[in-house]
């Protein structure tokens, strides 16, 4: 019996100490787990806060640093914001490269103006054509980089389109208008504007030209890069053969869906209305 219980004691004993043993390890592991998050949090901490002190620095640097020194605030903020080491790459050398271009061409001045005029004949008579380009808001769906056109008044038009990848906005005030004849409109915006005058004319009678005629004053990096490229004439050009194009294959297949404004502006004055 003594031996027997001498046996049972030592298993005993034994499966005590595995148990501890086990139990230890997985305090440890717990424990360890818990120390390394710690340092990492502390690790991560200490990064931000040298991250931060380099914004800080930066920004004040910026304003009378150059293109590097700008450059390197907007990857740093980057950083900053948790965006990935090659997307703060890209943002750093993006950047170099605007502040680059913007000391070659200057900041915030005005550029020279350019004289856009541009024509194409449309095969449809001169009515149906003003109309369907009275119909503003129509031209996003036909022009390319028309992104939206609203009418708040018969006179006013808030405009939205592509400059490359960006957008850019207006509003136009029409201040002469006149039922297949011509309209004459001056705009404002912050990254430039462009006045100018359209006007239709009677070849024969199923065939009207139309005369476009620009006057851009552009304001702003990109602005003012396109100018020198005359990119602004091309895309005129191009939006007038969509225009064109929507005129000879939608509009003069329904004629009398094409409802236009006939109104009468003069001096920025509505002096007539339509019945």
């Amino acid at each position: 019996m003594n031996f027997r219980m001498g046996l049972a004691a030592g298993a005993g004993g034994a499966v005590a100490a595995m148990s501890a043993r086990r139990l230890g390890h997985r305090i440890l592991g717990a424990s360890g787990r818990s120390l390394v998050q710690k340092l990492r949090r502390r690790l991560e901490q200490r990064l931000e806060r040298r991250l931060e002190r380099a914004v800080r620095r930066l920004t004040a640097e910026a304003e009378h640093g150059g293109p590097l020194v700008k450059a390197a605030l907007a990857g740093a903020k980057a950083l900053y914001e948790g965006k990935s080491p090659f997307r703060a790459l890209l943002t750093f050398g993006w950047t170099a490269l605007k502040e680059t271009l913007a000391r070659i061409f200057g900041r915030g001045r005005r550029g020279k103006p350019t004289n856009i005029a541009e024509q194409t004949d449309v095969g449809a008579p001169r009515r149906l054509v003003y109309d369907q380009w009275t119909r503003f808001e129509d031209f996003p769906s036909f022009m390319k980089k028309v992104v939206s056109v609203d009418q708040t008044e018969d006179g006013k038009l808030h405009w939205k389109a592509k400059i490359f990848w960006s957008s850019r906005t207006w509003e136009s005030t029409i201040v002469e208008q006149v039922p297949d004849e011509h309209i004459v409109w001056r705009s404002k915006g912050p990254k430039g504007h462009v006045d100018g005058t359209v006007s239709f004319h009677e070849l024969a009678p199923n065939l009207t030209r139309v005369l476009l005629v620009l006057e851009y004053r552009p304001v702003g990096l990109f602005e003012r890069t396109g100018n020198l490229w005359r990119a602004q004439g091309r895309r005129t050009r191009l939006e007038l053969k969509h225009f064109r194009r929507h005129v000879m294959t939608q509009a003069l297949a329904r004629p009398n869906e094409v409802e236009g404004w006939r109104g009468e502006i003069r001096g920025g004055e509505i002096v007539t209305t339509p019945e």
